[in-house]
């Protein structure tokens, strides 16, 4: 790597949230071809690139949901390097995936896919073991290849994978991280043996069902036979056997016997994702009303909030309220009916009342992400512009690497007259999505705004951090 390309990926660092402390870790193969601080630094440079290519996914509360369960699991691992950034790919298909630096991917299908929380975290502990193990560096040193020309591959075959053009993805892979493991299938073996077992452990540890691994790997074979020669995508990278689900299986009978309960919040994100591929709303409402009624228990009352979001959606707002009436009685605490409620206020223009229900959540739970963006959109559709730019601005400062929540901002930014915001806010934007160009332009039209000397100083050093990434990144 060039010295240019590490020194201004170096100050990438600072622009980062620490989400928690590094620890020590027990005895295992370091991978020492590329230091964890220069491969935290290449994977946020790697996924600025990823963010301006993929379908992503905008959902704060699917967003929130997987977040907190990939901190759950990152806080029982063995991962030193816990500043993580969770991508969440709008995309059917069972995949997810890790890139070297602390970014974990997930598609929308895979949320779908699974049946419970312990199938879906045993495929996210899974990646979190290929990091902890650092799969990718030691395969780079198996091979002898650049791991940043790796990486540049599989930014190909992920943005490819995720668009939906899964052959030609994998192939792209095939040419940097599997082929960079000198396309040894018992290395890549070994990689996913390791994983499986390690990935397995933290799932225990994190007091989630060990069996959740074989239930997830079933229905992926079963997913491929039914596709036949398109199994899902997690598969071409990750080979399924019946020799590995039948050691998922006798791994899990080691563990003690308990019961596990499932935690509710995943029946009701699981009806979110379903919701998210359907874009025809007279069609959802179809669609859940039928599901609710071949449904039982967890799943009747997730289909039934299903529902009430896509009668919103379609305008039909008494039913929705009425259905979702004895659910807010039942569980009068739970933040996912609290906001849809919200939400049938907002489309019903009753937004004092939305903005009281909201105002009192933030109260309760301060800075909480949903909570947080759905006032800013009830304030936006009031035409409390102000009060929208002061709310979101000030999350933008809790939550600085969320492109979207920067683009939002902007558009608020620009409809309250706040032209010096609307600058830097789309500055960072397109930072984010590794635009250095549009991002310096931003901030040149933003510093001749700036009234005082500080802000002055503050746009300039921002801009001058701007010039040193575009630089390294071959854009200037």
């Amino acid at each position: 790597m060039s010295r240019v390309f590490f020194i201004a990926l170096c100050l990438l660092g600072f622009a980062m949230p620490t989400h928690a402390q590094q620890q020590g870790l027990p005895d295992f193969g370091e991978g020492n071809a590329v230091p964890l601080s220069q491969e935290y630094l290449m994977g946020r440079a790697w996924l600025m690139q990823f963010r301006r290519q993929a379908p992503l996914v905008s959902d704060p509360q699917l967003q929130d949901y997987i977040e907190s369960l990939v901190y759950r699991l990152a806080e029982t691992s063995q991962l030193r390097e816990r500043r993580l950034e969770i991508v969440l790919v709008n995309n059917k298909t069972i995949n997810a995936f890790a890139v070297p630096g602390g970014v974990v991917g997930v598609h929308t299908g895979l949320i779908l896919s699974a049946e419970n929380e312990s199938q879906l975290a045993s495929v996210l502990g899974h990646e979190l073991a290929h990091l902890s193990q650092r799969h990718f560096s030691r395969g780079m040193e198996n091979a002898q290849r650049s791991q940043k020309m790796a990486m540049v591959g599989l930014l190909t075959g992920l943005v490819a994978a995720a668009a939906g053009a899964g052959d030609a993805g994998m192939a792209a892979m095939a040419g940097s991280q599997a082929a960079a493991q000198d396309a040894s299938l018992r290395y890549s073996r070994q990689h996913e043996q390791e994983a499986d077992r390690i990935g397995m452990q933290n799932l225990v540890a994190a007091g989630l069902d060990p069996h959740g691994s074989a239930g997830m790997f079933e229905i992926m074979q079963a997913q491929s036979r039914v596709y036949g020669s398109r199994p899902p995508e997690f598969l071409l990278t990750h080979p399924l056997t019946e020799k590995r689900i039948a050691d998922a299986r006798n791994r899990a009978a080691q563990y003690p016997r308990r019961m596990y309960q499932d935690n509710p919040e995943f029946q009701l994100m699981r009806a979110r994702a379903d919701l998210s591929f359907i874009d025809d709303s007279a069609e959802a409402v179809s669609h859940f009303r039928k599901l609710r009624k071949e449904s039982h228990g967890a799943q009747a009352v997730a289909a039934q909030y299903g529902l009430v979001l896509a009668l919103t959606e379609n305008g039909e707002y008494e039913e929705a309220r009425a259905l979702l009436q004895p659910m807010r009685e039942f569980k009068p605490d739970n933040l996912a009916y609290a906001l849809a409620e919200t939400e049938i206020d907002l489309e019903q223009e009753r937004y004092d009342e939305a903005i009281r229900k909201l105002r009192r959540g933030l109260e309760i739970m301060p800075g909480n992400h949903p909570v947080t963006i759905q006032l800013g959109k009830t304030y936006f559709k009031a035409g409390r512009y102000t009060e929208a730019d002061k709310l979101l601005k000030e999350h933008a400062r809790r939550k600085p690497t969320n492109a979207t929540l920067w683009y939002w901002l902007a558009e608020i930014q620009g409809l309250a007259g706040d032209r010096l915001g609307l600058h830097q806010s789309r500055a960072e934007y397109f930072f984010l999505n590794g635009a250095m160009q549009p991002a310096m332009e931003q901030l040149t039209l933003a510093v001749k705004l700036a009234k005082d000397e500080v802000t002055v100083e503050r746009i300039e050093q921002r801009m001058a951090f701007f010039q040193a990434v575009g630089k390294a990144l071959g854009q200037f």
